[in-house]
């Protein structure tokens, strides 16, 4: 939530980086699955749909159609290539527009919501003696933010205390032993810096909350960015570079010192990157899960007083703590002991100064922008004010919004029709587990219990968050996210040591995504995405299971793909499986590796196939799924599956429906970055990727077997 850094994944600290809104108490920190991308800490789609006029009160947005007609290629064989059929005409029907990387199903709702959004604040932020005291916050948030002569003016004056902490621990050695607290002070304004701290559930006891420390300090997307080879990265880093040094002259630095400064930084995060575990492996919850006694862990931190990191950062005095990725901290320390006191003033100062420079002047928001989402993604223009105001309330007070947001979009009866669904495909999955004949009988059992221990939220929470502690003005732009993102860092940590509340979403309700949360075993779907086109209902069965179907599919899969495996029916890391059975799951799995690492992305960049493997899995399987559980319910209904509707027949629509989830038009700065760094595969690859293992859909569309979607030897996991 505190930072305005694009794609700027794994950002931490050495006195604590609080992943607010991006650890969901645990959830996303290894184990948590959701449907696309998380960015900015708070959960967004991936891309998004067309412009809309800066100012404009008018509503330009619309959704796409469940069923898109107007993307399908018929000149295109399904039986060659499924997505260009299904979604070869929407690259000329939905050209990107300037301020986003790309065009999708996600983001095209994603832009409907904003804009619904807006509606909403810009009537809160109208004032009133008729407004309640949620109103008054997200409206006061939303001017404040809206109101970028008043940040001009103001320049860096509402940071200087924050700056003036920083430059007062001075530049001798002795300096560095208060280094705690003020890193303490920077987090809890969302300022990630030196390694991560926060709660999550105990992976061992899912009753317990605990706290864990884990890598973290980049202001590059991931570690391999500051250390692979080749013309792109080492650019890319020359780029990086003159960005902090800009960042720093904007700030007051002299161009001398701040390009000095910004090549000490490089070298001292490169140490950070080289200590760090990979992308891949920080989905390994048996890699990121030491939980150890306080001292155990003080004991590597010589000479670092971390109970005074603990009293800045508003934690409750810990005893137990996950050391998450234990081999950083040794190398963390040794960094901060070789690195002069002056250039880890400058890398806390560039840290704090890209957390929060959209609250910042234009000059700083400007080149903020130009290096995060126009020199990484490929992004030419920012977008307009409103949407991004309209994020910032989102991510500040999410269900303060989307209570307003759910009692004026999101319809009752779309609740039941969607718990219907789940049931459907529970009782899905409950029938493949059957089915299976490389599952052992004793494991199948385990499995099921499982299965119907899983949580079904849909839409919003039962309980609304309280805001009533948090002050929001509506001429304090900067102010107001500083207290916000200590009132979430706050929140979330005063549940260390508590029960846990089962109950708490880690989306607010008008995201367009959904997750499942491996700790909770449970499955949760935003009233944002619940939205045409992934749920329709004007739409036929076959385009809603095809559509809102496999994304419930999917959800409930990732309790079953290589990460989820390894918990149990109550959120515990368990081995609930017979070694036999393991070793046929990771046969299985090891297909869906080598298929979709064999898919070039980009230019000479293929997907990572064991990067990827938990959400290929979750496709996959979640396709098949929605696809037993429509034909269940279409024998109920008595529907005539081979009636045509807009020309096509149930089957072929519902699969073509899937596919239209993943239609897209992308930069390739922005297909680049996602591959190096998110454990989703393209869109093209998530529709043809599954597609070629569905066991429905050569009969669907009378495909021969050896056809390109129909090739003999598949890959099949659930």
């Amino acid at each position: 939530m505190g930072s305005d850094r694009q794609a700027a994944a794994g950002t931490g600290a050495w006195g604590v980086s609080r992943w607010t809104g991006v650890v969901m108490a645990g959830a996303l920190l290894s184990g948590g699955c959701s449907l696309v991308q998380q960015t900015s800490g708070q959960v967004q789609p991936k891309r998004a749909l067309v412009a809309a006029p800066a100012g404009s009160a008018t509503e330009v947005y619309k959704a796409i159609p469940s069923f898109d007609t107007t993307s399908i290629d018929k000149t295109m064989d399904p039986c060659s290539d499924f997505y260009k059929f299904a979604c070869g005409k929407f690259e000329a029907n939905h050209p990107i527009p300037g301020d986003q990387g790309g065009v999708d199903q996600f983001y095209a709702l994603y832009n409907v919501n904003t804009q619904s959004l807006r509606g909403i604040l810009e009537k809160a932020s109208a004032g009133g003696a008729s407004r309640s005291p949620d109103e008054q916050k997200i409206g006061d948030f939303y001017k404040a933010c809206m109101d970028t002569g008043a940040i001009d003016s103001k320049g860096l004056l509402p940071l200087q205390p924050v700056l003036n902490e920083i430059d007062g621990l001075g530049n001798t050695l002795l300096a560095k032993r208060d280094l705690p607290k003020v890193i303490g002070d920077l987090q809890r304004l969302g300022a990630g810096v030196f390694f991560g701290f926060g709660e999550q559930q105990d992976y061992k006891d899912a009753t317990k909350q605990i706290a864990f420390v884990s890598q973290g300090g980049l202001g590059l997307p991931e570690k391999d960015y500051y250390l692979r080879t080749g013309t792109k990265d080492e650019t890319i880093r020359k780029q990086y570079v003159a960005h902090v040094a800009k960042m720093l002259t904007l700030a007051g630095s002299t161009p001398e010192q701040a390009a000095k400064d910004a090549d000490g930084l490089m070298a001292f995060e490169t140490r950070l990157a080289q200590a760090s575990l990979g992308v891949t492996d920080l989905r390994d919850p048996d890699k990121t899960y030491h939980l150890e006694p306080i001292a155990a862990f003080e004991s590597k931190l010589p000479g670092v007083n971390f109970g005074q990191f603990e009293t800045a950062v508003h934690s409750p005095a810990v005893t137990e703590i996950n050391d998450s990725t234990p081999g950083f901290f040794p190398a963390l320390v040794v960094a901060v002991r070789d690195t002069d006191m002056r250039v880890l003033k400058a890398y806390m100062r560039y840290h704090v100064l890209t957390a929060l420079s959209s609250r910042l002047p234009a000059r700083l928001d400007d080149e903020n922008f130009e290096f995060y989402n126009h020199q990484l993604n490929g992004v030419p223009e920012k977008p307009a004010r409103w949407k991004r105001c309209s994020n910032a309330v989102n991510g500040a007070m999410g269900e303060a919004l989307g209570k307003v947001y759910v009692e004026q979009y999101f319809a009752g009866d779309s609740k039941a029709k969607m718990l219907q669904m789940v049931a459907d495909i529970e009782h899905a999955m409950d029938a493949d587990i059957d089915s299976l004949t490389w599952m052992s009988a004793p494991t199948k059992v385990r499995a099921k219990e499982k299965l119907t221990a899983v949580a079904n939220k849909i839409g919003y929470p039962e309980k609304w968050r309280d805001y009533s502690t948090l002050s929001v003005k509506a001429d304090d732009a900067l102010g107001n996210q500083e207290r916000a993102d200590a009132f979430e860092n706050d929140r979330q940590l005063n549940k260390i040591g508590k029960p846990v509340d089962r109950g708490e979403w880690g989306m607010t309700p008008p995201t367009v995504n959904a997750y499942y949360d491996p700790s909770m075993n449970d499955i949760n779907f935003p009233a944002g995405i619940l939205q045409p086109a992934f749920y329709d209902p004007k739409q036929d069965d076959s385009v809603n299971y095809g559509h809102i179907g496999a994304v419930i599919g999917h959800e409930l899969t990732h309790g079953f793909d290589d990460e989820g495996k390894k918990f149990d029916a109550r959120g515990n890391l368990s081995d609930w499986w017979t070694p036999e059975d393991t070793k046929n799951f990771e046969t299985r799995t090891d297909c869906l590796v080598k298929e979709y690492g064999n898919f070039t992305a980009v230019d000479d960049i293929k997907v990572n196939g064991k990067l990827t493997l938990g959400e290929n899995t979750a496709d996959n399987g979640g396709l098949v799924l929605a696809y037993m559980a429509y034909l269940d319910r279409a024998k109920q209904s008595g529907v005539n599956l081979a009636a045509k509707t807009d020309g096509y027949t149930a089957p072929q629509r519902f699969y073509i429906a899937y596919a239209q989830n993943w239609c897209e038009n992308s930069r390739p700065e922005s297909i680049r970055s996602q591959v190096l760094q998110d454990p989703h595969s393209p869109d093209h690859f998530r529709a043809d990727g599954a597609i070629v293992n569905q066991p429905g859909f050569a009969d669907a569309f009378g495909c021969k077997k050896g056809s390109a979607m129909v090739p003999v030897s598949s890959c099949r996991v659930w």
